[in-house]
């Protein structure tokens, strides 16, 4: 895919208002209910976008998304509509070049909280268990070592922090205060039934979920819905089943390459971010397109 497409590092849409730039996603404003949400190819590491971006990144993470939110409705509804593209994006060349990136979605209020669930001890869940043997209040046996599988995936939630702060780790309870108590259920238990079923898919075809990040909004009559992106290399730690030895922190199909690239460098990764070499996106746009390809072939 990458050697085909030309890079997308930002959307420039004619038509439609941009409401808001992230890191990696430019979402514009389609009418009071729906947004175009365009994922492009850029790249953030430490909290910095790069200025290297990877080539068909960004479709790459739209098509898992896509394949994700078509395996899951059977769950909970997603944010995703059938409207088309021409529809919202009338000029043909404008529409040419985003059309791989973008989705046509339903506005929806988003709830405060992250969803993540957690079936290997990684990451910042690792960092706790070190510390106080439990992650997120939920106490884990002794003796657990690092990318060791969990005896069962656990709910560990995280506020979401805005844009140039970190996200905090919360137990339960902080979720209750901040959803109520029927609400905060129904996002830990879909939670955990997601990641269930999407594990043991991808495990059969040669990838581990370890730990993945799920965000939710309700629409006017307070239903629960899916909606930003799900279980994609970026919203989650993908590792080839085939070379998994707990212990150590296993390679991942994602940004693996650019970090640790990164933590070679004379870099106090504070923007801006360095140029990356050929090399290395090469092989990263390989680990996204290999997760993608392992996924839906």
């Amino acid at each position: 895919m990458s050697a085909l497409q030309e890079v997308l590092f930002e959307s420039k849409l004619s038509n439609l208002p941009l409401i808001q730039k992230g890191k990696v996603r430019d979402i514009y404003r389609i009418d009071d209910d729906h947004m175009l949400i365009v994922t492009t190819d850029r790249l953030s590491a430490f909290d910095v976008v790069l200025p290297t971006a990877i080539p068909g990144k960004g479709a790459v993470l739209t098509a898992i998304s896509n394949f994700w939110f078509g395996r899951t409705g059977h769950i909970i509804p997603n944010h995703l509509t059938d409207r088309p593209l021409a529809e919202v994006i009338p000029d043909p060349a404008e529409r040419a070049r985003v059309a791989l990136h973008a989705v046509i979605v339903r506005k929806l209020k988003p709830l405060p909280v992250e969803a993540i669930v957690r079936g290997y001890l990684i990451g910042s869940g690792w960092k706790d268990y070190q510390q106080t043997g439990a992650v997120c209040g939920i106490q884990l046996p002794a003796g657990l070592r690092q990318a060791d599988k969990l005896p069962e995936p656990i709910y560990t939630p995280s506020t979401k922090a805005d844009v140039g702060e970190h996200d905090e780790n919360i137990d339960f309870d902080r979720t209750v205060a901040l959803l109520g108590e029927t609400l905060a259920k129904q996002v830990r238990d879909v939670s955990l039934r997601l990641y269930a079923e999407a594990a043991a898919y991808a495990l059969a075809r040669g990838i581990i979920i370890a730990d993945t990040k799920f965000e939710f909004g309700l629409d006017d009559n307070g239903a629960l819905v899916l909606i930003d992106e799900i279980l994609t290399p970026d919203s989650s730690r993908f590792w080839p089943a085939d070379s998994y030895q707990p212990g150590s922190s296993p390679p991942s199909f994602d940004k693996q390459y650019v970090r640790d690239y990164l933590e070679t460098l004379d870099w106090n990764k504070r923007a801006p971010g360095p140029e990356l070499p050929r090399e290395i996106i090469q092989k990263t746009a390989e680990k996204y397109e290999e997760a993608l390809r392992r996924l839906t072939q």
